[in-house]
């Protein structure tokens, strides 16, 4: 199974100023996060990022911000909770004098537009954000591609040890180049320069 950009949302998860300095390879995990977000809004895959505990955390980092189309704050440990809607857009309601017609005239409301199942998901820290994030994700039924080369934690050892979980729950363990060339599919594609270049 490969990823489809068409059926994707990319979510980064709390890649926060005074965090990412804390993180065993924290540059590298930053590089690979705004690679993965220049790469979506070049092939148009949402993008979200989270921000725990901003007060405490700092923000997002500036590099990656602007590519987000929202972050949105939280202080649970899960980013489920206050992303969901936007990942699964609740159902229009229908228009005009809906209010004034008995119920059996009415039209059903409008149904969402179909959601994009596929989560490719990343950020800090592994073993607490992301992992609850994930798993909640899985509980929602989205398919969950945690990207390990743009996650990090204090330690190895407890990203590590995310990973074992994370994958043994059902998430594809993947990477930013293998998700990047996942979304192109081939050299064909009329932006693989350009997604070349930002993966080389």
């Amino acid at each position: 199974m490969l990823l489809d950009p068409e059926e994707c949302q990319l979510v980064l998860v709390d890649c926060q100023q005074r965090m990412l300095p804390a993180l065993s390879d924290g540059p590298a995990v930053l590089a690979n996060a705004v690679r993965l977000a220049q790469v979506a809004r070049l092939l148009e895959v949402p993008a979200w990022g989270t921000e725990h505990n901003a007060q405490g955390l700092g923000p997002t980092d500036p590099a990656l911000a602007p590519l987000l189309g929202r972050v949105v704050p939280k202080m649970s440990f899960s980013a489920v909770e206050p992303l969901l809607p936007r990942l699964r857009p609740p159902a229009r309601e229908s228009q005009g004098n809906a209010r004034s017609l008995p119920k059996h005239l009415r039209k059903p409301a409008e149904p969402a537009t179909e959601p994009r199942s596929s989560i490719v998901l990343a950020g800090c820290e592994t073993h607490v954000c992301v992992l609850q994030t994930a798993l909640e994700l899985l509980d929602e039924e989205f398919e969950v591609w945690v990207v390990t080369d743009a996650c990090g934690s204090r330690t190895e050892r407890n990203r590590d040890a995310a990973f074992d979980r994370l994958a043994g729950a059902g998430c594809e363990l993947v990477t930013t180049e293998m998700v990047a060339f996942e979304w192109l599919r081939s050299a064909d594609h009329p932006l693989f320069r350009e997604v070349l270049a930002l993966v080389k």
